[in-house]
């Protein structure tokens, strides 16, 4: 018998499920599933990463969410009654429930949220369009009211779903092999006999193999600070939270086969398609014009201004690279971070020259979103566009950081507070903070497992398995039962989402409001220039998700280096009245270099971590080229291939060059 997984928890919910997205989906084409769904607490982190992942592999994606429902008002917070909100899963079946479920989870987190974010009833029946719902596991109403021997207030409330949902509500029965559990469904079942709603088989899963429930044991741990041994905490009654194969649900639920093929029926409801185009927001241009003659206008009186004698090199670059920009129509993309870098610099606030691909183009040089002419130093366009590779332009800009927020806040009031947001990120268990986390929870010794964390070398994407490999005193404890259990259990953990915060640079610009593409949550405050904190959003979807829908991202990123420059050029003022233009700074001047080669770099960008400041008293440089050759070394391919080595030996005339054509000069 054919079965689909509609109540599952993955990683993003947060401590509490332990699968990864990516093995969800392999287990479900594995067995045959022609879908899965995802239903994480109170949050659609994982959505994009689900549909994504499922249609790559051939199944069908169903975004979803376990939804916390107030037992009141989702504006009532007061005490333990709107503590403890009841669970209902909701499934998305097209494209308006997907909008519809995404107002949801968004305004669960900027209105409802109160210990847990929350929806409620009033705005739950006005955005049921799209949705299926579930009446969930013992958190649901339905559940908790049979639990309470309530089976008329059951009933009551399963028929107000019901007359919200109509044929898209389904009681939900499970057999996690719990006593209270089998009471429940004993009682759902003779509520849909009475009301003729449907029942439908899940299994709240919340970890992928049935041999993963220790490791998810240990995270609850880490969830509520407790310790394994410790007897009154939080955790499962056993094991059976797993992904289970269609097999193993039929015969779980052999006394319900019907039970079992609304799982089908269901999936076969929710056929979700997700436009993937750019989404450029607007971008007003004078009257009469369209984004790609202003652009045009723009671009030719910067070239103008940048070349002053206009070389059929430097036209030929333009026309290229601006035939490329508008084929692909990316004109607004270039005309919003013109404004915004021209507000910065109107008002005070100090912008980087540039860095990344968008330095190799001529166009963004012409409309100073850059100040690196990139014919000068030979950069190439097609890094940054080319119609080959058909994604968004990508243009990191590098704000003094006391002021990114003003830039930030500009943004809001031009293209609508509504349409712009931060972006959230995650942060992971890595090696050797999961070997902490899982040893704590374990009560292992401190010193013990704080000798084996620091046998993990520190090297940039270190894995477990990888210092294992590496480190024989690592291999050697794994022989140990204790260390083993430690090591077995940190593997599984190791890598999964420990936190969500949010993203340093990340903003997203929406050409409708954001709540049609993404669903929100409150950011960390900002402070106002008063010192005031104010409330900000993020979005619930992550740097690679927000794209991957087509939105536009940009990295504003605040730099504390442009500050410092800021406060030199300021003091040189006042203290000796030269007022310094950096443009006009030479780029061969002997005193600096002496400073660069003694790495004396203290305060420089990019030039001041130990290792990169010993580069620089090897490498001895001379010009402005070995700085850019410095920098691009300082990378783990190069550094870890022993290309630095063979390069400095070149450069010092201790090493032939292997090709005439690479002779420097």
């Amino acid at each position: 018998m054919s079965f689909v997984h509609l109540h599952t928890h993955s990683e993003y919910s947060l401590l509490d499920g332990a699968s990864r997205i990516s093995d969800m989906v392999r287990l479900a084409a594995e067995t045959g599933m022609p879908a899965i769904a995802l239903t994480d607490h109170g949050v659609l982190y994982g959505a994009i990463e689900l549909f994504v992942q499922a249609k790559a592999a051939g199944i069908n994606p169903i975004i979803g969410q376990e939804a916390y429902v107030a037992t009141r008002s989702r504006h009532q917070k007061e005490g333990r009654a709107d503590r403890d909100p009841y669970h209902l899963i909701l499934l998305v079946k097209d494209i308006t429930g997907y909008r519809n479920l995404i107002q949801l989870a968004s305004l669960a987190h900027l209105e409802g949220y109160y210990y847990k974010p929350r929806i409620d009833k009033a705005l739950l029946a006005e955005h049921t369009e799209g949705l299926i719902a579930l009446s969930s596991c013992l958190g649901g109403e339905v559940a908790n009211r049979l639990l309470e021997r309530d089976e008329a207030g059951a009933e009551q409330a399963a028929m107000e779903y019901q007359r919200m949902f109509g044929d898209d509500y389904f009681l939900e029965i499970q057999n996690h092999g719990m006593e209270e559990q089998l009471r429940v469904n004993e009682g759902l079942v003779r509520i849909s006999r009475r009301t003729g709603i449907p029942l439908v088989a899940t299994n709240d899963s919340h970890y992928t193999r049935r041999d993963d429930a220790e490791a998810h044991d240990i995270l609850l741990c880490l969830q509520t600070g407790t310790v394994v041994s410790e007897t009154n905490r939080m955790r499962f009654q056993n094991d059976e939270f797993y992904l289970k194969t269609p097999a193993e649900m039929a015969e779980r639920f052999r006394d319900f086969p019907e039970a079992v093929a609304n799982t089908v029926r269901i999936a076969e409801r929710c056929h979700l398609q997700l436009e993937t185009r750019p989404l450029l927001p607007r971008f007003e241009v004078p009257a009469g014009e369209t984004a790609d003659g202003y652009l045009r206008r723009l671009a030719e009186r910067g070239l103008k201004d940048r070349y002053p004698e206009m070389t059929a090199a430097v036209r030929d670059r333009f026309e290229m690279e601006f035939g490329v920009i508008a084929d692909m129509g990316y004109a607004p993309y270039f005309l919003i971070v013109s404004d915004f870098i021209d507000y910065a610099r109107s008002h005070g606030v100090a912008v980087g020259p540039g860095r990344g691909s968008a330095a190799g183009s001529i166009v963004s040089y012409a409309l100073g979103i850059t100040t690196l002419d990139p014919l000068q130093h030979g950069l190439i366009f097609e890094r940054f566009l080319n119609r080959e590779r058909i994604s968004m332009p990508d243009i990191d800009i590098d704000f003094d950081d006391r002021n990114r927020d003003r830039v930030i806040d500009y943004v809001g009031q031009r293209y609508g507070q509504d349409h712009v947001a931060q972006i959230i990120t995650f942060g992971t268990m890595k090696a050797r903070a999961v070997l902490r986390d899982v040893g704590r929870a374990l009560a292992i010794p401190l010193r013990d497992v704080d000798h084996l964390a620091k046998l993990v070398p520190p090297q940039l994407n270190m894995t477990l398995d990888k210092a294992v490999a590496m480190v024989p005193e690592l291999a050697q404890a794994e022989k140990d039962p204790l260390f083993e259990r430690l090591l077995k259990n940190a593997r599984k953990l190791e890598g999964l989402v420990r936190h969500a915060s949010t993203h340093a640079a990340g903003i997203v610009i929406t050409p409708e409001p954001l709540q049609r593409y993404v669903p929100l949550q409150a950011s960390i405050t900002r402070g106002d220039k008063n010192g005031q904190e104010k409330r900000a959003v993020m979005t619930q979807y992550e740097m690679n998700a927000v794209q991957k829908i087509g939105l536009l991202k940009m990295d504003f990123l605040g730099l504390r280096n442009l500050s410092i420059i800021e406060d030199t050029l300021k003091n040189l003022e006042q203290t000796r009245g030269l007022r310094l233009d950096l443009g006009q700074i030479r780029w061969d001047d002997a005193a600096t270099f002496a400073l660069l080669q003694a790495a004396d770099t203290n305060g420089v960008f990019q030039l001041e971590s130990p290792g990169l400041r010993r580069l620089l008293q090897d490498m001895r440089p001379t010009s402005f080229e070995d700085i850019t050759a410095a920098i691009a070394l300082f990378r783990p391919g190069p550094l870890e291939g022993g290309l630095v080595d063979q390069y400095m030996k070149c450069k010092h005339g201790e090493q032939e060059i292997v090709s005439g054509g690479l002779q420097p000069g």
